[in-house]
Formats: structure tokens, C-alpha cells, sequence
């Protein structure tokens, strides 16, 4: 399709907002390496709370969701909405504890809370499977959906695509570092979420569509509309309900949702202010992760069924898409063909911003792993920071170069999807319970790595070989085959957690010395410290206030009033579009008086202080 001159220049424009705003950064970026990765610690909530939701809102999310509501319906949506419970156990739990601890980034934790060898030994591996592995197949989960936009609505080819997409996302995220990459990410998002709006009201709209009651009665669309699964079908609630709610969200490594936060999250609530604008970040970040963001990606995605209602009529539409690319997220890009002049510039700007800043952010983090805990740890320790930025600066380019090869091998982002779930599943336990037990050490999480990642191996073989289940006989004689897809992200978690625990109880702790200086430092509080804390009184030193409450009872207090008024207002948001009138006034009641409750008691729930911590 041939996009007309007033799309091309709201297109350019927003290119040449991004350059400008790369340039205006790079100074302070090229003075030192904190500046580079952590925005000299000076940043306030507001901001890192938009950038860090601004990078969860990539190019390959509305795909996703398409993706997910086009197979199982909008209660499909709840294997990432699971996630929210993750996001406020870090805002209420793990933020000041992070903001506290001064590291530079999460992975220099290792050696703050472990001791020798092993310490270093992680620190060093991590930084190199995180800020390579798991940092590319992120990269290339965006750069394919990017692929199949730049396919359908520009014919460009996956290479051109890539080029073009890539090159101002580089530029100003080498130049200005993370300043940079948090001041785009504000703009970035305020044109995302415009484009996705917009783009949902002109969907419905269409002829074909015949409006938001022609959708909602839609023979393809209404059986499609439940917030919760079908309890009939065992399998589907097993899978998008039952094992998000009861395993994935503490258990699972995913980026953006660790338990016990980390990655660029992590990155963000250490270069704020102090502790309460961490928390305010993250607070921020999540409620408009799952409440403020889903609704405009879920309407077009059920009108993608009225227009193009399988996967031959958007073949038909679009006969020079790749075949191997052809999938169901397709049906997102395929829609926004469909609109006007103009719109279709704002869109297209929505849809790279949703890009720039996903990819942006990961290079920035990734690369703050292969200096920071890579090259200056192991390689360099006596690099200048000037030194330190120029390979920051290499190691963004090679990354993009990468993710974008990589890309080429990926068919959908529900894949990449997939295999990040299960290559983390397991090892989240581990992530929370080493702040808070003072047994917890580097052998277990070096455990848990190595056995996540083989269990994840096992089942991609067994997979790839045609095993499609396991029969199971029950005790009463009737027997059954359970697919692989339902069980495999459980037995990860219940193998790595188990082993991982054993070798932890197995092997020696942290040293003494370390341990304390951690507890100085972090002051988690809780009876898993109690040993440490009561042999550090014997030889005469007070870790910690005795008269202090330990702050974990409340902030699960404000985890779950949090929870409950996203998921209020985002199930609020739902009956309001059905009509459904009376559900939809006592679940936005419920979602303010859970707000006003929180607003309330959120200093008391926080456990925050005002002071500046570095």
C-alpha cells in the first residue's frame, strides 16, 4: 500500500523528533558511565514510570494480543495479565529494597548479596545470557513484528524493514544513553497510545463492522467476548487461568515481570530520585501496564475476525506475505491498512514509537550488562569511563545487528513468547526468596538457570519429535492424554524450584561478613534474617531497629488493594463496552474504593523514606 505525502511527514517528523532528542541527551550521556546507563540517579517517577510501560508497549504487543483474542477469546489475554501480581509484589515489596542496595545494575546485586567465586562466577555468566540471549530473542520478537508491519502495510522485505526500523533507534540510543532512551520513550508513548485509540474507534466504525453493537453480535466475534474461560473446557482454563495465577506470576522469568523485579525495570528504579519515586515509578508503570493499555489492541483484534475472518482471507488480501511470517498476529497490521490519510501517518508513527522504544530500552540495558558486569568486571577492571562509554556505544550496535538477524529465524512473537516463559520457569522462587533468607545463595541460582534452560531444551526435543502428551491413568481406572503445552511450564517450575532449593541447603551460604553488609545496606527485615541479625547482637553489632516492623505484611496489604484496582477498572473498562451497565458500576466502584484505600494508607503500605540513597 501506498502511503500519501501528509503520512510520510507526521512519519519524518516523529524520526526527527527522536534524532533531536538523542542529540540534546548526548552530552550529558558521554560524561560517565552512570550518566550512560542510570541517567546520574536523577530521575523522576513520572518519567521512568512512562518509559518503563513505554517498552512493554512494543510493536510485537498488539500483534500478541491479536494473536491471543483471534485463538482463545479476550480471556486468553490472562496469561499476561497474571503478570500485574509480579508488578505490584515489586512496587510495594522490592522497589526500595532495589533503590537502596546503590548497584549499578541488577546484576552487580551477585556480588553485594553473594561472596568468592560463585558470585562472580554468576555475575559474569548472567551478564553475557541476559544481555546476549535473552536480550536478542527480546529484540527479535519486536524486530519480526516490525517484519510483518513493514510487509503489510509498506511491502517492504524483512531486511528492509529491519534497516530502517533499526537505524534512528541506534543513533539515539548510542548517543544519548538511557536520559535519552527515557525522554523518547515519554513522546513515544503519548504517540502510541493516541494511534491505538484512534486506530480502535476507526475499526469499529467500518461498514463491514457496522459498529460497536454489529461487533459485539457478530457471529464470529461474540462466542470470543468472556473475560473468563470457558470452565467447561478444562485444558483452556488449566492453561490461561489456573496455571498464570496460581504458578506463572512468581515463578516465571519473563522481562518486564521478574519476580522480585530486575532487568530494566530494576534499571529504572535505580536511577530515580530516591526510594518513594521508585515505588512511584513502578506503581505507575503498572497500572498502566494491564489497566490503562489492553482494551484498544482487544477491540481491533475482534474486528480483525469480522473483516478477515481466518488466516486464508488475509493470505487472499495480502498474496507477497512470506508464508512462513503468515500467522494470526497478521491480522493487526492487516487492519490498519484499512485507514485514512493522516490516520494512517499517526498510526504507522504509533506503531515505529512502539518499536523505538522497546528496542531502544534493551540495548541501553543490555549493553549496561556487557560493560558494566562483563567488560569493566572482568576484562577492563581499570577502564576509564570514557573507555566505558565507547563500548557502550559498540555494544548497542552489535546487539541491534544481532536481534535483527535473529528475527529472521522467528515465525511469530507468541513463539519468542513461549520460550521465554519457559526457559525462566522456575527460577522467579529463587529471585524472591534471596532477599528474604538469608540460606538462599549462588550455587542455587546457578542451579536454577542451568536446570530451567535444560527443562526447556527437553520439551522443545520432545516437541520437535511428535510427542503431543502423556498419558495418565487416575485412580480410578479412567485415563487420559494431558498435552505437553499444559504441563510443561509446571513441571519446569516444580523441578527447578525443588533442586534449586536442595542445592541451596546442600552448599555453603554467603560468608558472614557479606551477609551483614547486605542487610546494612538493603535492611529487608523478616524472620529468614533472624539468624544473621541475632549472631551479628552476640558479637555486638545492630543490624537492625529493634523497635522496626518488618514492612513485608504490608506491602502484600498494598499488592492486593493495587491488584484490585487495575483489575477493576480493566475489567470496569470491559462491561462498559458490552453494556453490561450493572457489572460495570460495581467493578469501577470497586476499583475506586480500592484506589482511595490505597491513596490512604500509601505511606504506611510503602515503608518508603524521602531520603536521596546512591
Amino acid at each position: 500500500m501506498a502511503l500519501e505525502t501528509l503520512d510520510w511527514i507526521i512519519i519524518g517528523a516523529f524520526f526527527a523528533l527522536s534524532l533531536a532528542i538523542g542529540i540534546y541527551a548526548a552530552r550529558k550521556a558521554g560524561r560517565d558511565s552512570e550518566q550512560f546507563f542510570l541517567s546520574g540517579r536523577s530521575m523522576p517517577w513520572w518519567l521512568l514510570g512512562i518509559s518503563m510501560v513505554a517498552t512493554t508497549f512494543s510493536t510485537d504487543t498488539p500483534n500478541l494480543v491479536t494473536d491471543i483474542v483471534r485463538q482463545n477469546g479476550v480471556s486468553g489475554n490472562w496469561v499476561w495479565w497474571a503478570f500485574l501480581l509480579t508488578g505490584m509484589l515489586t512496587v510495594f515489596i522490592y522497589a526500595r529494597l532495589w533503590r537502596r542496595s546503590g548497584v549499578f545494575t541488577d546484576l552487580e546485586f551477585y556480588e553485594l548479596r553473594y561472596s568468592g567465586r560463585p558470585a562472580a562466577i554468576l555475575r559474569g555468566f548472567r551478564a553475557l545470557y541476559l544481555g546476549l540471549f535473552f536480550n536478542v530473542l527480546t529484540m527479535a520478537s519486536v524486530c519480526v513484528a516490525a517484519i510483518k508491519i513493514g510487509s503489510v502495510m509498506f511491502g517492504f522485505s524483512p531486511i528492509q524493514t529491519i534497516l530502517i526500523a533499526a537505524v534512528i533507534t541506534v543513533v539515539y540510543s548510542a548517543l544519548g544513553g538511557l536520559r535519552g532512551v527515557i525522554l523518547t520513550d515519554f513522546v513515544q508513548f503519548a504517540i502510541a497510545m493516541t494511534g491505538s485509540v484512534l486506530a480502535a474507534r476507526y475499526m469499529v466504525s467500518l461498514p463491514e463492522v457496522g459498529g460497536l453493537d454489529g461487533l459485539l453480535t457478530h457471529e464470529n466475534v461474540k462466542d470470543r467476548l468472556s473475560l473468563l474461560p470457558d470452565f467447561n473446557d478444562k485444558g483452556m482454563v488449566l492453561t490461561v487461568l489456573i496455571i498464570p495465577l496460581a504458578v506463572q506470576w512468581w515463578s516465571v522469568w519473563y522481562p518486564g515481570a521478574e519476580p522480585g523485579g530486575g532487568g530494566y525495570v530494576a534499571q529504572r528504579m535505580l536511577a530515580a530520585k530516591n526510594e518513594t519515586h521508585s515505588l512511584g515509578a513502578t506503581l505507575l508503570f503498572n497500572v498502566a501496564f494491564i489497566g490503562l493499555r489492553p482494551w484498544p489492541w482487544i477491540i481491533v483484534a475482534l474486528a480483525s475476525l469480522v473483516v478477515f475472518p481466518d488466516l486464508a482471507s488475509i493470505q487472499e488480501r495480502f498474496p507477497g506475505l512470506d508464508e512462513g511470517k503468515l500467522g494470526h498476529d497478521v491480522a493487526y497490521p492487516a487492519m490498519m491498512t484499512l485507514l485514512p490519510a493522516g490516520l494512517l501517518g499517526l498510526v504507522a508513527a504509533s506503531l515505529i514509537a512502539a518499536f523505538m522504544s522497546t528496542v531502544s530500552t534493551q540495548l541501553n540495558w543490555g549493553s549496561s550488562y556487557i560493560v558494566n558486569d562483563f567488560w569493566k568486571r572482568f576484562v577492563r577492571p581499570d577502564a576509564s569511563e570514557r573507555q566505558l562509554v565507547h563500548v557502550g556505544r559498540i555494544s548497542t550496535v552489535v546487539l541491534m545487528v544481532l536481534g535483527g538477524l535473529f528475527a529472521l529465524q522467528l515465525q511469530n512473537a507468541l513463539q519468542a513468547f513461549d520460550i521465554l516463559l519457559q526457559v525462566g520457569a522456575g527460577t522467579g522462587l529463587i529471585f524472591i526468596l534471596r532477599w528474604f533468607w538469608w540460606r538462599i545463595n549462588a550455587w542455587a541460582e546457578i542451579t536454577a538457570m542451568v536446570v530451567s534452560l535444560a527443562i526447556a531444551l527437553l520439551f522443545f526435543y520432545l516437541k520437535k519429535a511428535g510427542v503431543a502428551g502423556f498419558a495418565i491413568v487416575w485412580a480410578d481406572g479412567v485415563g487420559e492424554t494431558i498435552p505437553i503445552d499444559q504441563i510443561k511450564l509446571v513441571f519446569g517450575v516444580l523441578v527447578t524450584s525443588f533442586v534449586s532449593i536442595f542445592v541451596a541447603l546442600a552448599t555453603s551460604p554467603a560468608d558472614t561478613e557479606t551477609l551483614r553488609e547486605f542487610y546494612r545496606k538493603t535492611r529487608p527485615g523478616g524472620p529468614g534474617w533472624r539468624r544473621v541479625v541475632e549472631e551479628a547482637r552476640r558479637d555486638g553489632e545492630t543490624l537492625d531497629d529493634p523497635d522496626a516492623a518488618w514492612q513485608v505484611p504490608k506491602g502484600i496489604l498494598g499488592m492486593l488493594l493495587g491488584c484490585g484496582a487495575v483489575y477493576s477498572a480493566l475489567f470496569a473498562t470491559g462491561m462498559w463496552i458490552y453494556g453490561n451497565t450493572m457489572p460495570a458500576l460495581i467493578l469501577t466502584v470497586a476499583a475506586i474504593v480500592c484506589t482511595a484505600v490505597l491513596i490512604v494508607m500509601w505511606r504506611s503500605i510503602s515503608g518508603s523514606d524521602d531520603r536521596r540513597t546512591t
